[in-house]
This record gives C-alpha cells, structure tokens and sequence, in this order.
C-alpha cells in the first residue's frame, strides 16, 4: 500500500514487556495466569526470535521497523517497513515508511506518537538514554517507571491513559510502552524469594496482567480502530547453562512471546 491505508489510519500500540522469556509467557496463558492478556489473545503467544540480545541492541532494530522474526521458516511479511532498498520481508499488505524510524515514518503520516519509558535505555537524563525517547513527539520517564519500582506498570498505565485520553481522536495515535516490571529484579514479585528466577519472572507478568485494563479501555473510548502488537525485546537468563542475565547469545534470550489483536472502532 506504499505507505497509505485504504480507510483512516488505525491507532497503533507497541508493548514491549523488557526481558520477558517465551516459556514465562506461554505458561502464564496456558495457565490461565495471565487472564487478560489471554483475553486479547485467545490463540496464544507465537514464539518468535529476536533482532537483539539486549535492550538497546533489540529496540534499534525494533524501531527500524525489523520485529521479532518466527520461529518457523520464511516467508515472512513485516507490517511496518521503512523504505530501504533489497528487503526481502515486505509486501502488498506491508505499511512502509519514510524517515530513519517508524516513529518518525508514523509522525510524518500525522501521527501522534506517544512513549512511555521504562528501563534505563528510556531515562533521557544521559545522551543515550535520551536516544530513543527523542524519536517521539511525546515521552514521558519518572523514577517509578523503572525496574526497582514494585509497581512501575501501574505508574506507567496511568501515564499511558493520560496520554491517549490528551491526544485529539481526530489524529491517528501511535502509542509506545516498555514495560519495565518483568526486567530483573524481579524477586519483588514473589513472597519470600530471595533471587530472580522462572517464578519470579512469572509473578511479575501476573502483576502486569491486572495492570493492563484501563489502556485498551482508554484507546477503545477514543472510537478509533486499533492494531496492537505485543512483544518482548529479549530473554533472559536465571542460571541455565551457568549465564545469569542477557546480552548473550542462548536460546533463553533469543527465544521471545509475540502477538498481534486488533480492535474495532467503538459505536
């Protein structure tokens, strides 16, 4: 569609839950312990393999509109595509782009974009903290977003439905959240714990989960249709194979949860 959408252009959200493994994911949907993201997805996570090993490395390729890539073989079309010349993942439904990142291709097709910030690589109070907030009209980063806050989602969420509700319903919304809370540390999350594990990383999705409602009841009020597209940037590790942490190459980090939903206009 070389950039344009047949009708008004939908609402767009991005969710990047930070660190958050495939395994965490996929069993707190089938286990019923994500209720609400299993409501958004009925069909499950897709297990898919990320363009970068740690935060930085995966949200430049993120906002160069290169999205986690599945698991199972090509072919593979991308939904939003900058302009570049020899790329083999686009094609007639592809949404492509001017600019050096979707944020900006979305800004000069008139949308409003929106960040809210989560870990370290979103506090603009350093140069390459600000990096990538910069790329937004609007970014909003406060201390309680970050990873030692035991309710950042619920800090962020506020923010985020602030900002949907101040944005006009006339113009096109491209919201962005990094979810800070299923970064490490994460033992917070989980009475008694005294380290970071599977578990803990599976409690701190279970606290996100309830955090979750008021934003798609805040985009769904501004009577617009929306696309959503829910991922996690990396893994990461608590021990397998004698690693803790990411920015390293095994399958734990590579390995991430990733789902597109969409939603229709409100009456």
């Amino acid at each position: 569609m070389n950039g344009e959408w047949r009708s008004a252009p939908p609402d767009i959200l991005m969710i990047t839950f930070d660190s958050l493994r495939f395994d965490v994911a996929e069993t707190a949907w089938r286990e019923n312990r994500s209720p609400f993201l299993r409501s958004l997805i009925p069909d499950g996570w897709e297990s898919r393999h990320s363009p970068g090993n740690f935060t930085y490395a995966a949200h430049a390729a993120l906002f160069a509109g290169f999205w986690p890539t599945p698991s199972t073989p090509w072919p593979y079309v991308r939904p939003l595509a900058l302009r570049f010349p020899g790329s083999r993942s686009v094609g007639p439904e592809t949404i492509r782009l001017n600019g050096p990142d979707i944020v900006t291709g979305l800004s000069e097709l008139g949308f409003h974009t929106v960040c809210i910030g989560g870990v370290g690589f979103f506090n603009p109070a350093t140069p390459l903290g600000a990096v990538f907030p910069s790329l937004f009209r609007e970014s909003h980063w406060r201390p309680e977003f970050g990873v030692t806050e035991r309710h950042s989602t619920r800090e962020q969420i506020r923010q985020a439905c602030q900002s949907v509700s101040g944005t006009d319903a006339d113009q096109p919304l491209f919201l962005f959240v990094n979810v800070s809370a299923t970064h490490p540390p994460t033992r917070g999350y989980l009475s008694a714990s005294q380290q970071d594990s599977v578990a803990t990383q599976l409690a701190a999705l279970e606290y996100v989960d309830r955090q979750l409602p008021p934003l798609f009841a805040a985009l769904r009020q501004r009577g617009r249709m929306g696309a959503g597209y829910l991922m996690s940037d990396h893994g990461t590790l608590f021990g397998e194979d004698g690693w803790t942490g990411h920015r390293i190459a095994h399958p734990a980090v590579w390995t991430v949860p990733y789902a597109e939903l969409a939603w229709e206009a409100a009456a």
